[in-house]
């Protein structure tokens, strides 16, 4: 199928889906993408897996995800990349997934845990904390309508240990995200994402830009692993502390991500002819 051919009317889930009936790469493929194609590095080469046939790269330029009581805002650009196949089964090699990219957590330590008195043994920039979004299970693809992403948020900051987690691979963060309206529970509202806009560029990649996904329907599991620190003290746990503080576990309807995004489509054989 010629991307070229899809007109923006018809760019929907359904097309994308039919897109995934492209014919399988050939053997002599090249294994790094083509001049121009840089950017899908991540996703599988013909060698590392012969059944992708579409090839992402999804840039998180924005946005806010809030847990219990805490919003933690994406200030710093997260990247998801991959590729898929006409199963939408997901996959990606070392350079591609979605790197945690460290983004502040306002308040800090001393917010988390409320130890004010922390602020006498530390200035604050060492009780500064970021939160790394990683992970936790296998995504979907970043469909126009639709991205489902089971998370988990690291804590960071050597006083808090070098294992504190809110969720995890056992029990992740999962965000069902839509660029339509959410059906939340209470006390949430319906908020509503945007699709994005739909272009082709000229080396035949399929462009959404400005799109904004959505979910404030899902649950936020107890934090873990957290410990406090201190040169000299015994290691106590905070997770009970850091868990009372945020309102966690969240049940569905008290937590949201809103997640600006730009997204690059392209055929697998493009990227590596």
């Amino acid at each position: 199928m010629d991307l070229k051919h899809i007109s923006r009317l018809v760019v929907t889930l359904s097309a994308l889906v039919a897109l995934a009936a492209l014919a399988p790469a050939t053997a002599g493929a090249t294994t790094s993408p083509a001049p121009g194609y840089g950017q899908f590095a991540g996703c599988p080469n013909p060698a590392q897996n012969p059944t992708i046939e579409v090839c992402f790269h999804t840039v998180f330029t924005s946005g806010q995800l809030q847990v219990g009581s805490t919003a933690i805002p994406i200030i710093h650009p997260i990247t998801y990349s991959g590729g898929y196949t006409a199963a939408n089964e997901v996959d990606f090699n070392a350079s591609g997934g979605m790197p945690p990219v460290p983004q502040g957590v306002p308040g800090g330590i001393i917010w988390l845990t409320g130890l004010s008195w922390l602020a006498e043994l530390y200035g604050s920039a060492e009780l500064a904390v970021d939160a790394d979004i990683e992970l936790a299970g296998t995504p979907s693809p970043p469909l126009p309508e639709t991205l489902s992403l089971p998370i988990k948020i690291h804590l960071t900051n050597p006083v808090l240990g070098s294992n504190c987690y809110i969720g995890s691979n056992a029990e992740p963060i999962l965000l069902d995200l839509i660029t339509g309206t959410t059906s939340p529970p209470p006390p949430n509202s319906p908020i509503t994402g945007a699709e994005g806009e739909i272009s082709f560029t000229p080396n035949e990649v399929l462009d959404f830009e400005n799109g904004t996904y959505v979910d404030n329907s899902f649950a936020a599991s107890e934090a873990n692993g957290c410990v406090l620190t201190i040169p000299g003290y015994t290691p106590i746990s905070l997770d009970s502390l850091i868990n009372s503080r945020i309102g966690l576990p969240a049940a569905a309807g008290l937590n949201s991500a809103i997640l600006n995004f730009d997204t690059e489509l392209v055929e697998s054989p493009i990227v590596y002819p």
